[in-house]
């Protein structure tokens, strides 16, 4: 008697074939990405062709592609290639595209052809109001679909009005949920709730609204011997007040006291700068061009030289700034000043489209001054930040083998990358 569980002959025919979609449970991601998509209004979105053309051979729809890249990257498959060989041999991604199986190139093509729409659908994805919307359409569409269904005779009929009826159910649970959800996020401090973890939060990218779900690290890196000598694992979703906190860190993980600290444009913030220098640490931070005057093509604020024998600023027409009072924003307290000469002046096209231009100077501004100095006589003081920082969170990226974290909520992430920093 065999001892071994026997599989079916290859070549043993079936009276009655299974059904596609028996291959698919219930409850299968996959099923997600199909209504997903679906419900997508892919016309607004931009996506194109999805009015075929009249002439040619017919093309795929933009909604079977999508489908195609969305179950790809969810995955980890992104390669055209590699998602044409899926369409073929991957029964999930048979069942979703109706055993479609579109070569690599149309892939590509669609990738590369409709950009922006893909980004909109992604953002469309994030968006709870959205969905609900969503939800509600599909609500009015089987209601509608049940009311044919009761018009009808007989058995077939009867189980499709009971099966619209499960659906309208299903729907209807999902809008409560969605709604409380709704509340949730209004009622959290940060506008953020994340279901999978907890503790995560939306972290910047480099993206126009758009933003990646996960934990901030920290690290700070010593530039003679590349050692991460200490690091912080973060759930705020940016970088702005960090920069005292690791330099004291490294303090005391390193022993010394007097420390210089490089670290790129996203941490520069005038408290965190100044603590610095409180603690014995000098940084050096670029500090971030936000200027709106610049970005419309007129002087910027550092054009305007500061005197500080005279307590003045000296505009690009060579006219004196004076200080005209003090006053605090955001817990800052200000100086402003500005001359009387700019109504004649033949640069107030390129300075102001106001009465007057106005320079406003923080308290503690002189040590910006002082670190903007410490820079522009050091310029390649940024290389140094990039040859040392970046090396260890490449290396950590390719020793996990993904950019995902695989424990959930901030505690144990931080252990987590502690082991990683550790190996």
């Amino acid at each position: 008697m065999k001892r071994f569980v026997d599989g079916e002959d290859r070549t043993q025919g079936v009276l009655l074939p299974e059904f596609l979609d028996d291959y698919v449970a219930e409850d299968n991601p996959v099923r997600a990405i199909d209504v997903f998509v679906d419900e997508l209004d892919l016309p607004a979105l931009g996506f194109e062709g999805v009015v075929p053309e009249t002439t040619g051979r017919p093309a795929y729809h933009p909604a079977t592609m999508l489908k195609i890249y969305v179950y790809g990257y969810i995955n980890q498959v992104q390669s055209s290639r590699r998602l044409e060989r899926e369409t073929a041999r991957n029964v999930e991604m048979m069942w979703l595209t109706g055993r479609l199986a579109p070569d690599f190139k149309t892939i590509a093509d669609f990738r590369k052809d409709n950009g922006p729409a893909i980004r909109s659908a992604c953002r469309q994805f994030g968006s709870i109001k959205r969905r609900m919307e969503q939800v509600e359409a599909s609500i009015e569409r089987y209601l509608s679909a049940l009311e044919t269904a009761d018009r009808q005779e007989g058995d077939l009929a009867e189980a499709k009005s009971a099966r619209l009826k499960d659906k309208i159910a299903s729907l209807r649970e999902q809008m409560r949920e969605y709604k409380a959800l709704e509340v949730a996020v209004q009622a959290a401090p940060d506008k953020q709730i994340s279901l999978t973890d907890p503790d995560a939060r939306s972290m910047a990218t480099t993206g126009k609204d758009t933003g990646l779900v996960g934990y901030n690290v920290q690290a700070v890196v010593d530039a003679k011997h590349h050692l991460i000598v200490a690091h912080e694992v973060t759930n705020i979703g940016n970088d702005r007040s960090q920069l005292s906190i690791m330099a004291k860190q490294a303090q005391a993980a390193t022993g010394v006291r007097e420390l210089t600290a490089i670290a790129d444009r996203g941490y520069f913030k005038g408290e965190e700068i100044l603590a610095c220098e409180a603690a014995g640490v000098t940084p050096i931070v670029p500090k971030p061009l936000t200027s709106g005057a610049k970005a419309d093509g007129r002087f910027g604020k550092q054009d305007f030289v500061y005197d500080a024998g005279e307590d003045v600023y000296r505009c690009p027409a060579g006219e004196k700034l004076t200080w005209r009072y003090s006053n605090v924003e955001a817990g800052r307290k200000l100086q402003n000043y500005w001359t009387t000469k700019c109504a004649g002046c033949a640069l107030k096209p390129q300075c102001t489209p106001a009465k007057e231009r106005r320079v406003k100077r923080w308290e503690h501004e002189a040590v910006l001054d002082a670190m903007q100095e410490r820079l522009d006589r050091a310029p390649k003081t940024m290389r140094i930040r990039r040859q040392t920082a970046e090396h260890p969170f490449g290396t950590i990226k390719a020793w996990m083998g993904a950019t995902h974290f695989r424990l959930r909520t901030l505690e144990k992430v931080g252990a987590e990358m502690s082991l990683h920093v550790l190996a």
